[in-house]
């Protein structure tokens, strides 16, 4: 289990103490608004929503009991937005390892995932990928019929690898960011990652703080180092430039040491 701080630093304080957004037998029509708002804003990566965006005639399904939580999901995903949004312009493997966030809450575990997905997709066309997520026994025994998608890979669950927890990190940029927004939504951002089995280091969605655990083990940190270079008496020096570096406890000494030879003035060292 994360602790509450490191949620906090890793940006997804959020989701540690919220209960899954679910339609009970007895809902309410503000039961049916707070379901619709979670699950566009599951499914469509925490992208806003235009009024003219929306999907009002799934959205009247499920206020009149007409169709599941699950049904309104996969309306979404297989909607022209969702494809215009994280189809039509991203490569196919961003695609599906959007799909996974989105639909099932967790990253792909391995490249054999994606290879699975890129085949369905292949040979069976867009709808048969989306339904694949949807329809599969790992949705049916988290999120059901009324339960809203939402990110399980920040915790550990049962059954689930280890290496999920840190590529769900990979995925996820932060509460406030949207899927298709992100610098690198044009690319696929876990091949490197799947092909070589690796599991990158955590980072948190600012500035690539690190997950310490619940020890406080500074060794876990990353250390912003400021530097101003000092005038060698050779030279008129107008403007002084900081420098900024970012280094492990292991790599701080020996960072300081150099900057000392090069004569560098140390301005402030920070937890980054």
């Amino acid at each position: 289990m994360t602790s509450s701080t490191s949620a906090i630093r890793l940006g997804f304080e959020p989701f540690v103490n919220a209960s899954p957004i679910e339609l009970k037998a007895n809902w309410t029509g503000a039961d049916v608004i707070a379901v619709i708002a979670a699950a566009n804003r599951q499914v469509f990566g925490n992208s806003h929503l235009m009024a003219s965006e929306r999907l009002v005639g799934a959205e009247s399904l499920l206020a009149s009991g007409n169709i599941t939580v699950r049904d309104f999901v996969r309306a979404l995903a297989q909607s022209n937005l969702y494809r215009a949004k994280f189809f039509s312009s991203v490569p196919n493997t961003r695609f599906i390892e959007l799909n996974f966030k989105h639909l099932l809450g967790r990253a792909p575990n391995d490249e054999a995932e994606i290879s699975e997905h890129l085949n369905r997709y292949v040979e069976e066309g867009y709808e048969a990928e989306i339904n694949s997520y949807i329809d599969s026994a790992e949705y049916q025994d988290n999120f059901g019929e009324s339960i809203v998608p939402y990110y399980r890979g920040f915790a550990y669950q049962s059954g689930q690898r280890t290496v999920g927890f840190t590529r769900m990190f990979q995925l996820y940029r932060g509460y406030a960011n949207s899927d298709n927004v992100q610098g690198k939504n044009k690319s696929t951002w876990l091949a490197d990652d799947l092909a070589r089995n690796n599991a990158a280091p955590i980072r948190t969605a600012t500035f690539g703080q690190g997950l310490a655990g619940n020890t406080c083990d500074s060794r876990g940190q990353l250390y912003r180092v400021s530097a101003v270079q000092s005038n060698n008496g050779r030279t008129t020096q107008i403007r002084r430039s900081v420098r900024e570096y970012l280094v492990t406890y292991d790599q701080l000494s020996p960072t300081l040491q150099r900057l000392n030879k090069r004569g560098s003035r140390i301005t402030q060292i920070t937890l980054a």
